[in-house]
């Protein structure tokens, strides 16, 4: 069997449902910041080219903002490595997530309403095998307009290492999202990257092949639902 010159993501647009769910992100001291349920757990395109999905990842929306959550499994070392230094950064654990608050499909550079962010897993000070996440927002390659930078502190996440892999769970709320306004738009550009030291890289759709980190009429869109 020849192998296809390019993946099956290409050729079509991704739309899939984002469900509404109130209370988020938790606010109590015990317990994840999350808990989405399978309901809202995004397709694994992967399979389609015959590629294992390795990573799970749910999302969902409510009026203050976007949460994601991504849970591996079934990892090839039982003790997964996690960075400690920002020069391992490279290669080590993490998710990037694209987010357009206009859903523009007929452009290709980012524009103002385009946002990055970047999450990656460090190893906690409190215990050996405890784990934090260090989350950034970053500029997007060849913008036309970069969205506003927002301040570190207002994106909350949370990370906890499982017996064969990791659960990270980010909340995105509406200060950082540049014109997130579902009362008048309810589709959203989305894409994203699980990065595994042990495992090729997980898309929603294409990947590192084509630009999806520049061009938003390469994301899917989420459909805000009630």
């Amino acid at each position: 069997m020849t192998t296809p010159l390019l993946p099956q993501a290409f050729w079509f647009r991704l739309s899939v449902p984002c469900r509404k769910v109130s209370g988020l992100p938790k606010t109590g001291t015990k317990g994840g910041l999350l808990g989405l349920d399978a309901s809202c757990s995004l397709p694994e395109i992967s399979t389609l080219d015959d590629k294992p999905s390795w990573a799970d990842v749910r999302v969902a929306w409510n009026p203050g903002g976007l949460a994601i959550q991504v849970e591996t499994a079934n990892s090839t070392t039982p003790a997964p490595k996690f960075a400690t230094t920002d020069d391992e950064v490279e290669g080590m654990h993490g998710l990037q997530v694209w987010v357009d608050t206009r859903d523009t499909r007929n452009v290709s550079r980012a524009t103002r309403f385009c946002h990055r962010f970047s999450a990656r897993l460090i190893r906690g000070n409190q215990a050996r095998s405890a784990l934090d996440v260090e989350v950034t927002q970053r500029p997007i390659a060849r913008a036309v307009a970069d969205a506003p930078i927002c301040r570190p502190e207002i994106l909350a996440a949370r990370a906890e290492r499982l017996k064969q892999g990791w659960r990270l769970e980010l909340f995105l709320p509406t200060e950082a999202l540049q014109g997130f306004d579902p009362e008048t738009n309810r589709r959203l550009g989305f894409a994203y990257q699980v990065t595994d030291h042990d495992r090729e890289d997980q898309f929603l759709g294409v990947g590192r092949e084509f630009p999806v980190g520049e061009n938003p009429s390469l994301w899917t869109t989420l459909e805000l639902r009630d």
